[in-house]
């Protein structure tokens, strides 16, 4: 009795002690958010008037057709009922009181009440009428942000781990949660951003982006690094990667053994990536038309110089490959014959849907966001990374939120979402330029898009293109990325749908043999009907493309060694401005 006595005793001293931090830990708080600037109105959420109109539509429906709203309710009624009763034939025996969300009968019943409560919002917006279908996208996409803030594992008192985890710890891990909460509330200026992997776990240059490798050319938008050869011969067309500006390119060189970059040069490929810089307020005049001219034409003719051949191959990935196709556009007006053939990862070129991504190019955000790049220059990368960490808010929110803030969990070392949390800024003008011209405009598809003095189609675009696209991605969706190599007019298009996401299908090294592939180069038929009919196979879809590409690479030469044009010595991979 006596130990169990201490250790009662024990326990309350450290609750004591613990409650006492949270007090401290809350006054840090309430001065971290007290930093916090205002946001625009427009980039927090839908505005009132969407709800308005939705709960109007919603009245005039129950109005109109009474039998509706009465069915929906009944069938919701008479799910909760049977729930009720079907909970309480739950064991009640104590060795079932593990608190998880499937053996505890009140967790289980919480949950069970929760998933049927969504399903029949779900159902509700699905049969509402008299709205559009941008505001039908927004009302789906924004009442499922809703339920998903409001799922009982996102609150303490119904969430049976993080209540057993605090009991086991006499409260420490609810201060080490709030300590976590604080931290990341401080290093936003106010803004809670979670944080998702361990920030000291990584060093760029040292444990990540360490392909061995040389800066060659630098200039105000860009720096060019040129990858150390690792065969004794190469193919005599050099590749270069244009990586999306929107984040950093050591997307594809986090480690050796998931490297698409180590890999490239291990298959015997002279290799050139590009890494853009960290836009500031001073570029806010930087367009579109800067970054082709600029970046795209610059590098495409220092790679061409600096290993002396008449032609290059190009990969964009992402928003690097919708400039690096509108870059195409402008060499064949041109007569200009220097990209020999083109590879797109993710990539959109007809924006006719934008999939998810459609709820945030409406006038209202867009708007928003312009007023935003008026005052400061720039698009703070705070605002595209909560846009995306929105469209997979389970995974990039909540859920770490849970982890970090509710279990008191330090981050884990991930390098992808290390990566994923080094975001970079957008200049101003090209910010509005792409969502205006191309997002809502679609102008590349439908009509031209007016650049560099020249009007752009995607029908312009000739040369052997392989365009890679991800099942799941939900960003650039791939039945819209292969509705856009289609108007493409190149005897040569080659389409790949890799399995999973927008990062993780193409970063998918054929070691871990975790993701498949469809292939199929006859490009007549709608999405669906080419998935149906292409060939499955398992693992990388990597060798596949290569096969592809030795076929636009000529002839096998000796291994060229990194080297400047000018003998300038700029310094060694993965260069400075990947650092800024």
């Amino acid at each position: 009795m006596t130990t169990d006595n201490g250790s009662t005793e024990l326990g309350l001293e450290r609750l004591t002690e613990n409650l006492q931090r949270v007090e401290a830990l809350t006054q840090r708080l309430l001065a971290a958010v007290s930093h916090k600037k205002p946001v625009r109105p427009a980039l927090q959420g839908p505005g009132h008037d969407l709800f308005t109109k939705a709960a109007t539509a919603y009245v005039t429906e129950m109005m109109s057709n009474p039998s509706r709203m009465i069915e929906q309710q009944i069938a919701y009624w008479g799910q909760s009922l049977q729930h009720f009763v079907d909970s309480q034939s739950a064991p009640a025996d104590r060795r079932f009181s593990d608190p998880l969300w499937n053996e505890h009968p009140y967790f289980n019943f919480i949950k069970q009440q929760y998933l049927l409560n969504t399903k029949a919002m779900e159902t509700a917006v699905a049969q509402m009428d008299n709205l559009d279908t941008r505001e039908r996208q927004k009302l789906d996409f924004f009442s499922r942000q809703i339920m998903d803030m409001f799922s009982p594992s996102n609150f303490l008192g119904t969430n049976p781990q993080a209540l057993a985890r605090a009991v086991e710890t006499d409260g420490e891990s609810l201060v080490r949660g709030l300590e976590n909460l604080v931290r990341d509330i401080e290093a936003n200026n106010g803004d809670l951003m979670v944080t998702l992997a361990d920030q000291g776990a990584f060093d760029v240059g040292s444990n990540i982006a360490t392909t061995p490798g040389k800066v060659v050319f630098r200039n105000h938008l860009f720096e060019l690094i040129q990858y150390s050869p690792t065969t004794q011969t190469v193919q005599e067309v050099p590749l270069v990667i244009f990586p999306p500006w929107i984040n950093k390119f050591y997307i594809m060189d986090l480690r050796p053994e998931n490297s698409l970059v180590k890999w490239i040069v291990d298959q015997g490929f002279t290799l050139f990536v590009v890494s853009w810089v960290n836009p500031d307020a001073s570029m806010r005049d930087t367009g579109v038309e800067t970054y082709i001219e600029d970046g795209f034409l610059t590098t495409i003719e220092q790679v061409k110089q600096i290993c002396d051949v008449p032609q290059v191959n190009a990969t964009g990935y992402c928003i690097g490959g919708t400039t690096l196709s509108i870059t195409l556009a402008l060499l064949a007006q041109r007569g200009d014959t220097s990209v020999k053939s083109a590879t797109l990862f993710t990539t959109l070129t007809d924006f006719s849907d934008q999939g998810e991504m459609s709820v945030f190019l409406g006038n209202d955000f867009v708007d928003g966001i312009a007023d935003e790049v008026e005052e400061h220059g720039i698009l703070d990368k705070f605002f595209m990374s909560r846009t995306f960490s929105f469209l997979r808010s389970n995974d990039l929110i909540y859920g770490p939120a849970i982890r970090h803030y509710m279990m008191g969990e330090t981050p884990p070392a991930f390098d992808l979402l290390y990566w994923n949390g080094d975001g970079t800024n957008l200049p101003g003008r090209m910010a509005i330029e792409y969502l205006r011209g191309l997002c809502q405009k679609n102008q590349f598809a439908d009509g031209g898009f007016e650049v560099c003095g020249a009007r752009l189609h995607l029908s312009d675009i000739d040369v052997p293109v392989c365009a890679v696209a991800c099942e799941t991605d939900h960003i650039a969706a791939w039945a819209q990325s292969y509705r856009g190599v289609q108007q493409m007019t190149g005897a040569d298009r080659y389409f790949i749908l890799a399995e999973s996401g927008h990062v993780a299908g193409i970063i998918n090294p054929p070691q871990r043999n975790k993701y498949g592939y469809y292939t199929q180069k006859s490009l007549a038929e709608s999405p669906e009907a080419w998935q149906s009919s292409a060939a499955h196979s398992t693992g990388s879809w990597w060798p596949a493309w290569k096969d592809w590409l030795m076929l636009q690479s000529g002839n096998s030469i000796k291994a060229r060694k990194p080297k400047s044009p000018k003998g300038l010595k700029l310094g060694n991979a993965p260069g400075q401005y990947v650092l800024k």
